[in-house]
């Protein structure tokens, strides 16, 4: 996207909320909180969002990216009104409900109303708050396809439009739905689209939705914290499960975050995880209710449990704090989820482990993550452990074939032969 002026920074800015010309109600919220100083992100785009500019911005999790087009919209909106003037299209319920939070938190003092509309609920309570009126629609597309069909609401005064994640949704399946979104609303908006990867998709969708915009890179979209420490533990998929459990007793957690690649997966896992003894045990997928991920997703936060077993339906954007660890059961098969998962932890400047168990059938996955991220991932062998073999780690000791002690028979484990 060469046409497109891009500014790239990771360097925090000397300025101050103060003098970013925020309206007095959000300042006055931003203060409440003991903020005084912008992300490189807020500090570059709150700017020329208050000047009207559409824009293009990826950055590093954890960067506050959400509060960076969040305070200018808000400080722009004015007063209430009836009817949406702001729609922001998330491609999970999760990230949905946390922009809510977010905008009625900087939101507080300015009158402003929102409503949050995604499935796993009734549509009741969100026919009535459409119909009292609202100006800021936080939404997934397909509850939001169901309401502009049922004409329970319009698009039609639309002044601000936000499409996050775009690569995500992207690999959702909801560009189409995306598209006719925009269809709904006035040619003549601001727009924005957030995306940590810009596929050849998402640069047409760009180029059709935006219209002069400037494009923001902090942290190039690939680079980790650097308050994460990475490993990877090598070993025979049939002993995945083993290397778990072992790993967990080994390490000082007190909250740990297990991505699986699929919704089975982090059944089954946290379901041996429960047979093991390791205290409440939470799960996360698209598959459980609302009801079910809204208690997950509390339990965890509050640390009623200290585990949380997941697909990455929280790998993005979910801002869970002080996650001490982040254990990838499954290594992700693309490369920026890789940065996405891990940047779970170290967040806010404090220290986080990623750790990667890894199975000789993902060398591939694993040659382009360390492609992705520019940097070598350190290889460790955990000690007292009893390999099979490993793909890394072959010390040409007979090798006997175990199963996941106890654990055999519920995931189709695949088995790479030498």
């Amino acid at each position: 996207m060469s046409e497109i002026p891009v500014v790239e920074t990771d360097t925090p800015v000397d300025v101050t909320f103060d003098s970013l010309k925020l309206s007095p109600e959000v300042l006055k919220a931003i203060e409440e909180k003991g903020y005084t100083r912008p992300t490189p992100i807020q500090a570059e785009a709150i700017p020329a969002l208050l000047e009207g500019r559409d824009l293009i911005g990826g950055s590093q999790t954890g960067t506050g990216k959400t509060a960076a087009f969040a305070l200018p919209i808000l400080s722009r909106l004015g007063k209430h009104q009836k009817t949406p003037r702001c729609l922001i299209i998330e491609p999970t319920r999760e990230l949905a409900r946390q922009v809510i939070e977010q905008l009625e938190l900087y939101g507080k003092y300015t009158g402003l109303k929102s409503v949050l509309l995604h499935g796993g609920v009734g549509y009741g309570a969100q026919r009535e708050a459409l119909t009292t009126g609202v100006d800021i629609v936080v939404a997934t597309p397909g509850r939001l396809l169901d309401h502009l069909g049922q004409k329970a609401m319009t698009l039609s005064k639309v002044e601000y439009l936000v499409l996050d994640e775009a690569d995500r949704m992207l690999d959702m399946g909801f560009l189409p739905d995306v598209r006719r979104i925009i269809g709904y609303c006035p040619k003549k908006r601001q727009s924005l689209l957030f995306s940590a990867t810009i596929p050849p998709e998402i640069e047409r969708l760009s180029k059709w939705m935006l219209d002069d915009p400037l494009e923001f890179k902090i942290g190039g979209g690939r680079k980790p914290a650097d308050t994460i420490k990475h490993s990877i533990y090598p070993v025979d998929d049939r002993q995945k499960f083993d290397l778990l459990v072992a790993l967990l007793k080994k390490l000082d957690y007190h909250s740990v975050l297990i991505f699986t690649r699929t919704r089975v997966g982090a059944d089954v896992i946290a379901r041996w995880l429960d047979a093991t003894g390791h205290g409440k045990v939470a799960v996360l997928h698209s598959d459980r209710t609302q009801k079910e991920r809204d208690k997950a997703m509390a339990d965890f936060k509050s640390g009623k449990c200290e585990i949380l077993v997941a697909t990455d339906i929280v790998a993005r954007g979910i801002d869970i704090t002080d996650v001490s660890h982040v254990i990838n059961y499954d290594i992700p098969q693309h490369p920026e989820d890789y940065v996405h998962r891990i940047g779970r932890t170290g967040r806010a400047d404090r220290s986080g482990d990623a750790v990667t168990i890894f199975t000789a059938g993902e060398k591939d996955h694993l040659a382009a993550i360390e492609r992705f991220i520019g940097q070598e991932i350190p290889k460790s062998k955990l000690e007292d452990f009893e390999y099979n073999w490993s793909p890394v780690f072959d010390d040409g000791a007979p090798k006997k074939r175990k199963r996941n002690r106890n654990y055999g028979g519920e995931i189709n484990y695949r088995w790479t032969k030498r």
